[in-house]
C-alpha cells in the first residue's frame, strides 16, 4: 500500500535560496534538535539536543518549544506556548531557519543579491566563489548511438600536462566500467585523443598463446574489417613483456615482409603488454596507415601508461566476477542447507506459517525441543522476507556470560571493560535492516532483558561504555526449548518481554512425532556428507531405513545428522546398512540395555549373561565386533558364548 502524500513541508532557508525539504506526514510528530534520534537533525551548536517539535493537531500543524536553551522563534517572536503554523511562516531553531508551507508551489521567490555585493558572508567568513564543476573533471558528453568519429591528429602532440589530464580522466572512467569491453572502449578513446593512431584494439590472451579481440576501433566513419595483429609482433611482446614501437614499418626488415602487416598497409605501430602481477593477460595495439605523422616514442610512453592502467582495472573486474560467482554459489549452498526437509503434515504447517509471517515485521518466537531445527525455521523466515538480501545474524544467549552477552548484543566502546582494547559494534548493529536470531532466549539475564526490551519497542540503545544513542531497523526472531511460562512465574524472565516476544509463536514438533520425515532428512544428510568426503554412497538399505524409523530420536534432527555422518565416515559399502547405524542408548523406545528390572525374579548368573548378550546382539543387528566392544570382551570370547548359549539370529 503506497504511503499517503505529505500534508505540509518544512523547507530550510539558505543565503542563496532554499535547501533541504522535510515532508510532514499526518499522524507523525517531528522533533528538531542536535541529537541523532530526532527526525530532523540540526548541525548547529546553538540548538539543544531536543529543541522543538512540529506535530499535527485539530486538522493542522502546530509547533512548540521543548525547553530549549536558546528558544524557538516563529515569525521573529519567541514561542511561549504551542502555536498553529500557517503557510509561509518563518520558523527559526538556533541559527537554522525554516519556511512552513502546505504545498511546494508556496515556496517564496529566492532573493537576488544586490548588485554591489561581491561576496557572501556567513559567521564573518567571506565566500568569494562557488564551484560545482572542476576543470580537471570536465563533464562526460551525452552518449550517442555510434562512437564519435575523430579525425586523426595532424597537429603537434599533446603536452605532458594534457597527457596526464587524459590519463586522470581515463582512471575515473575506468572505475565505472563493468565489463572488459567497456574498458577497451575507454582506452582506445584515450589513445585517439592523445595520439595520431588510426586503429586501436585490445586483445585478451586465451589458451594456447592465442589472442582474441575484446575491442576493435577505427578512427573515422565506417567499420573496416578487423585484421589481427601479426604473430611476430604479438609473440615478441609476449616473450619480452615489453612494449614495442615501429615508426616506419617499411624500413624494419623484421616487419616489412610480414603478410599480416602487408595486408594492413601499416606505416607505424605500437603494441603494449597488459600485465597484472607479472602475468600478461592481453595486448593494447595501435597502428597508423599513413606515412605522415607516424607514431613515435611519446606515443609509446602514453600507450604503455594506458596499458598499465588497463591491466589494473581488468584484474579488478576479473576478481569481481570471480567473487560474484563464489558469493552466488555460497548463497545457493546456504539456501540448500537451510531448506526444511520432510513430507510430514507437521512440517508443512510450520513452512506455511513461516511463509505467512515472513512478509510481516512481527517478532517471532520459535519453540521446540533441542535439535528440532529452530534455526532452520528462522532462516526460512528471513529468506522469504523482504529482508532476504540483508544480514542474518545469529547469537546463542546460553553460550555467553551476562557481561559478554550484553557486549555481543549491543557492542562496546574502547576501554569499556578489561580487555576492550577497541570499539566493537554489536549484533544488533551488524543486523541493521536484516534479521537477528537469538537462540536460547530463556537464558538471558534479567538486566540484559530490560535493555533488550527497549530495543524491541523501537527505542535507541547505547554501546557498553558509550553514551551515543543508536537506532537500528532489525527484525527479531527468538527461540527457546524452555517453558518460558514457568520462568515468568519464577521471576527469572520478564513478563513484559515474554508477551513482546510472543507476537507470533511457531511450535516445531519433535522428530519422533513425524517419523515419515526421517528417511528424507537422512537421505539429505547422506548426500551432503558423501559430497564433502568424496564417498560414493547411493542411499540406505531397507533394513537401515527401518532401524532409523523405529528409533525415537531424543536428540531430534541434530542426532540424526550425527548418526548419518558417522555412518558415512565409517561405512565401507556403496549403501548404508543397518550395521553401519549406531544409535544412542539414552532412549531406544524400550528398556535400556543393562538397566535393572523393576521386579526381582530369581535368575542364575548364566541366565542374566545370556539375556544380556542376546539383547546386545539385537541392538547391534548382530554385528559381533560392535557387540564385543560394548560387552568389553574379545570377539573370540563372544563367539564361544554364542555357541555355548545356543544363540541364533
Amino acid at each position: 500500500m503506497a504511503a499517503a502524500p505529505p500534508s505540509a513541508f518544512l523547507v530550510a532557508r539558505r543565503d542563496d535560496g532554499f535547501g533541504d525539504v522535510y515532508p510532514l506526514q499526518d499522524g507523525t510528530r517531528y522533533t528538531l534538535g542536535r541529537a541523532p534520534t530526532n527526525r530532523v537533525v540540526l548541525r548547529d551548536d546553538l540548538c539543544s539536543r531536543e529543541h522543538a517539535e512540529v506535530f499535527p493537531a485539530e486538522g493542522g500543524w502546530f509547533v512548540r518549544d521543548l525547553g530549549s536553551l536558546n528558544g524557538t522563534h516563529l515569525n521573529g517572536e519567541q514561542l511561549r506556548r504551542e502555536q498553529r503554523l500557517t503557510a509561509r511562516d518563518d520558523l527559526r531553531v538556533g541559527r537554522v531557519e525554516f519556511v512552513f508551507i502546505e504545498d511546494l508551489t508556496q515556496i517564496p521567490d529566492v532573493p537576488q543579491p544586490a548588485a554591489s555585493r561581491s561576496s557572501d558572508k556567513s559567521d564573518g567568513m567571506a565566500i568569494k566563489k562557488r564551484l560545482g564543476q572542476t576543470k580537471y573533471h570536465p563533464p562526460i558528453p551525452a552518449p550517442s548511438a555510434a562512437p564519435p568519429t575523430e579525425p586523426a591528429r595532424t597537429d603537434s602532440r599533446v603536452s605532458p600536462s594534457q597527457a596526464l589530464a587524459i590519463l586522470y580522466r581515463l582512471a575515473l572512467d575506468m572505475a565505472d566500467a563493468a565489463t572488459p569491453a567497456e574498458l577497451g572502449e575507454l582506452v582506445v578513446d584515450a589513445a585517439f585523443r592523445a595520439t595520431p593512431a588510426e586503429v586501436g584494439a585490445v586483445l585478451a590472451l586465451k589458451e594456447g598463446r592465442e589472442f582474441e579481440p575484446v575491442v576493435y576501433r577505427h578512427r573515422g566513419a565506417g567499420h573496416p574489417t578487423y585484421h589481427k595483429v601479426s604473430n611476430f609482433v604479438s609473440h615478441e611482446v609476449l616473450g619480452t613483456k615489453q612494449a614495442i614501437l615501429a615508426e616506419n614499418v617499411a624500413l624494419e626488415r623484421a616487419l616489412k615482409d610480414r603478410d599480416s602487416i602487408a595486408d594492413l598497409k601499416v606505416a607505424s605501430l605500437i603494441c603494449a603488454p597488459v600485465i597484472v602481477e607479472d602475468q600478461l593477460i592481453g595486448l593494447f595495439h595501435l597502428y597508423r596507415a599513413h606515412i605522415t605523422h607516424p607514431l613515435n616514442a611519446d606515443d609509446l610512453e602514453f600507450t604503455l601508461a594506458v596499458a598499465r592502467q588497463l591491466g589494473t582495472a581488468w584484474h579488478r573486474l576479473r576478481k569481481q566476477a570471480t567473487l560474484s560467482v563464489e558469493v552466488r554459489n555460497l548463497k545457493d549452498q546456504l539456501r540448500i542447507e537451510s531448506e526444511m526437509v520432510g513430507d510430514s503434515a507437521g512440517l508443512a504447517t510450520i513452512e506455511s506459517q513461516a511463509s505467512r509471517v515472513a512478509a510481516t515485521k512481527a517478532t517471532v518466537l520459535i519453540r521446540g525441543e533441542s535439535g528440532v531445527g529452530k534455526e532452520l525455521v528462522a532462516r526460512a523466515i528471513h529468506s522469504r522476507s523482504p529482508r532476504k538480501d540483508a544480514p542474518f545474524v545469529t547469537l546463542n544467549c546460553a553460550a555467553l556470560t551476562e557481561t559478554l552477552l550484553e557486549s555481543e548484543l549491543f557492542g562496546h566502546e574502547k576501554g569499556a571493560f578489561t580487555g576492550a582494547t577497541e570499539r566493537m559494534i554489536g549484533k544488533f548493529e551488524a543486523a541493521d535492516t536484516g534479521t537477528i536470531f537469538l537462540d536460547e532466549i530463556g537464558e538471558m539475564a534479567q538486566t540484559t532483558q530490560a535493555k533488550f526490551l527497549r530495543v524491541l519497542e523501537g527505542q535507541a540503545f547505547e554501546r557498553v561504555g558509550g553514551n551515543t544513542p543508536i537506532r537500528v531497523d532489525v527484525r527479531v526472531v527468538a527461540a527457546t526449548n524452555r517453558p518460558l511460562e514457568e520462568a515468568v512465574r519464577a521471576g527469572t524472565f520478564r513478563r513484559d518481554l515474554f508477551f513482546r516476544l510472543q507476537v507470533v509463536q511457531l511450535d516445531v514438533p519433535p522428530l519422533r512425532d513425524r517419523p515419515e520425515d526421517v528417511p528424507p532428512i537422512a537421505d539429505h544428510f547422506l548426500k551432503r556428507f558423501a559430497r564433502e568426503t568424496g564417498r560414493k554412497m547411493r542411499g540406505f538399505t531397507p533394513a537401515a531405513v527401518d532401524k532409523l524409523k523405529g528409533y525415537r530420536w531424543p536428540g531430534n534432527v541434530r542426532e540424526l545428522r550425527n548418526v548419518v555422518e558417522r555412518a558415512v565416515a565409517l561405512g565401507t559399502g556403496p549403501v548404508v546398512d543397518a550395521v553401519d547405524i549406531w544409535l544412542s542408548e539414552l532412549d531406544v523406545g524400550g528398556p535400556v540395555i543393562g538397566s535393572a528390572p523393576g521386579v526381582y525374579r530369581p535368575e542364575t548368573i548364566d541366565d542374566v549373561e545370556k539375556r544380556h548378550i542376546e539383547a546386545t546382539l539385537k541392538y547391534t543387528d548382530w554385528n559381533k565386533s560392535q557387540a564385543a566392544a560394548i560387552l568389553g570382551i574379545e570377539r573370540s570370547t563372544l563367539d564361544r558364548k554364542i555357541k555355548g548359549y545356543n544363540l541364533a539370529r
